[in-house]
């Protein structure tokens, strides 16, 4: 079997060592890959030597991010055949219902406001992975060669 990657498309650094530290203290200790910006999480999927990168198993995604924001992304993932059935977890700070809207509206598989408390937080990321890592029988993806 595989192992299951997590990418985490995050800009702040204080929501990525919070998540991180979630992750490692319900014992998710899939490898993380961790981009900071929408241009990157793009170029993990499509840049050049995409093809070489580990599909993940599961995109957490941040909306607000620099350079490309995570809608786009998600609209660009879900564009291409390649990684149209990849799941995508909104996760966010946002409280916009537009966001919510246009989140699902272009494909996100889900959609989970980040918790002020880091206890809820805790327990948000645990259920996540569960699901996520554990229950949820992924699509079988096959990501052509890159030309």
């Amino acid at each position: 079997m595989h192992q299951k990657i997590i990418l985490l498309v995050e800009d702040n650094p204080d929501d990525e060592v919070l998540t991180l530290r979630a992750l490692r203290k319900n014992n998710i200790l899939n490898e993380v890959r961790v981009v900071r910006d929408g241009q990157q999480a793009l170029d993990y999927f499509f840049g050049e030597g995409a093809s070489a990168n580990p599909v993940p198993t599961m995109v957490l995604l941040d909306l607000k991010l620099p350079k490309v924001d995570g809608l786009e992304v998600l609209r660009r993932i879900r564009a291409d055949q390649r990684t149209r059935l990849q799941p995508v977890i909104i996760l966010t700070s946002s409280k916009e219902e537009q966001d919510v809207v246009t989140g699902y509206h272009l494909g996100a598989n889900s959609y989970i406001r980040k918790p002020v408390d880091f206890a809820q937080f805790m327990e948000a990321i645990r259920q996540l992975g569960l699901y996520w890592l554990v229950l949820n029988e992924p699509a079988p993806v096959q990501r052509e060669q890159l030309k």
